[in-house]
């Protein structure tokens, strides 16, 4: 199945702490961030038979980035990115995913900084 066949299914705004950043005072305690996540998978079969084993369990999806993002220390949002979408792509049935981290307050006069990748299953 290509990628423009795939459904989606959207976490948003998902809201955590975590230390994040190079400079000495952003390791110090942690930092609000934003967390987008685009699941791709093939949800024909779900949609069919309304059952959980269907589907991408979105649910421990986030309980599985929750847990690490908050765990985490990386020193750049492009890291934090990468290892979140990893955490997607280990779960059944998510072919690709894109993985957007929002820093808050990262740049002075701009009302955050973020990063958005996508990923696919290799």
């Amino acid at each position: 199945m290509n990628e423009s066949s795939l459904d989606r299914i959207y976490i948003r705004d998902l809201h955590t702490r975590c230390i994040l950043g190079i400079f000495p005072e952003e390791r110090e305690k942690p930092q609000e961030i934003n967390i987008n996540i685009i699941l791709y998978a093939d949800l024909r079969k779900a949609g069919e038979t309304d059952a959980i084993e269907d589907t991408v369990d979105y649910k421990e999806v986030k309980q599985r980035v929750l847990a690490y993002v908050e765990s985490s220390a990386c020193f750049l949002v492009e890291k934090l990115a990468r290892e979140v979408a990893d955490i997607c792509l280990a779960s059944p049935g998510v072919e690709q995913v894109t993985v957007t981290v929002d820093k808050p307050g990262a740049l002075r006069f701009a009302r955050s900084v973020a990063v958005e990748i996508t990923r696919k299953r290799v």
